[in-house]
């Protein structure tokens, strides 16, 4: 079959040998249209998601006035830093990971990476963690030694469980509206994704004004989700819970960024919305809550939350975020790409897209590592 792709391409002659056929001129612009395509991948992904995106806003209830929502207090949280922690560092972007209380070897790698870092292009940085309840006593006690000794730990009043965790992001967004009003833009992640503030900013300054005080809810969009009607499902949503067929349009859960002003708006949305039982998937629920705010999600091809993202250094130095990291491999794949030189523009540009080609044709053979 090759071989026949290769003579099919050849220039092929006149009767004469002397003129050549219109076959190699097409297979000419059909190469450079797919590399093209593969530069520019991420483009054309991120075109295709915007126009199939629902952008009409529905009527919905006005958001109740910041007065009339109980302020967050910190006798709201079992374990936090200094109430002035945000005060004193003014951070540019906030990065909230959301974490279990058994994962300190995830949360000690994003540490020893790129949650170590607190000056990203000139801009402050800082990245704290959210964590629920234990409900072994044992592990209570490291969490509590684990605060004291980091002082980047935030706990919740509630059991940190699967099915918690719109709370834990409840709490997340209470934390943040509260404690650290300041910050231009909070970024809420997963402990089992490679993270690249550098490439966030680049994107934010390159896309935006980053001073604008507009609303950004931005994110690898997931377009027209049916809940899930399955009983035997963990993400099992009746139609008591939520009557209509789809979600909103809403911005994956591993990894997505609010503006100060979207935080506000979407946080004060969740306060005033009453929690259904069984509770939405938490990225479900701060999808709703941004449209009940007016606020709508921005697509980003370089957040992952689909397919699994193979590795590139190229690739993972222009990625914003990356799922399914585990420890070992953040540790390695960070000092990989962050120890050697900068990608050139053309290597950045190819190894991104051979990225998102391999990631989309993992998919298509159900080789993704997950959501």
């Amino acid at each position: 079959m090759v071989g026949r792709g290769l003579w099919v391409c050849k220039p092929r002659f006149g009767k004469r040998g002397s003129r050549f056929g219109v076959l190699p001129y097409l297979c000419a612009v059909i190469a450079s249209a797919a590399l093209l395509a593969l530069l520019f991948v991420d483009f054309i992904e991120s075109w295709v998601t915007s126009m199939s995106m629902n952008t009409v806003m529905e009527p919905h209830a006005g958001i109740i006035p910041p007065q009339s929502v109980p302020p967050t207090r910190p006798e709201e949280f079992l374990l936090m830093p200094s109430p002035l922690v945000c005060q004193r560092a003014k951070p540019y972007l906030i990065t909230m990971v959301t974490s279990a209380p058994v994962n300190q070897r995830a949360r000690q790698a994003i540490r020893d990476t790129w949650g170590g870092e607190v000056e990203v292009r000139g801009l402050r940085v800082m990245t704290l963690f959210m964590v629920g309840t234990a409900s072994d006593p044992g592990l209570a006690k490291l969490l509590i030694e684990e605060a004291r000794e980091r002082g980047d730990l935030i706990q919740g009043r509630f059991l940190d469980t699967y099915s918690n965790l719109t709370l834990k992001s409840l709490s997340m967004l209470g934390w943040a509206r509260r404690f650290c009003p300041q910050a231009h833009f909070m970024a809420k992640v997963d402990d089992d994704v490679l993270f690249n503030p550098s490439a966030l900013l680049h994107f934010l300054n390159r896309s935006r004004n980053p001073y604008e005080q507009g609303d950004l809810y931005l994110g690898r969009v997931h377009l027209h989700v049916a809940p899930d009607r399955d009983p035997d499902s963990k993400h099992y949503l009746p139609s008591g819970a939520y009557p209509p067929s789809v979600f909103p349009d809403y911005c994956s859960g591993t990894a997505y960024v609010l503006s100060r002003t979207a935080l506000l708006k979407i946080s004060l949305a969740a306060s005033a919305s009453p929690l259904s039982t069984p509770l939405p998937p938490e990225d479900v629920f701060v999808g709703l809550c941004a449209r009940t705010a007016g606020v709508l999600p921005s697509h980003c091809p370089l957040f992952s939350g689909g397919p699994g993202v193979p590795y590139g250094r190229c690739c993972y130095q222009a990625m914003v975020s990356i799922h399914h990291i585990p420890p070992r491999e953040m540790l390695h794949y960070w000092a990989d790409v962050h120890t050697s030189h900068p990608c050139s523009w053309l290597s950045l540009r190819a190894s991104l897209g051979l990225c998102k080609v391999r990631a989309m044709l993992g998919s298509a053979l159900g080789l993704e590592q997950g959501l």
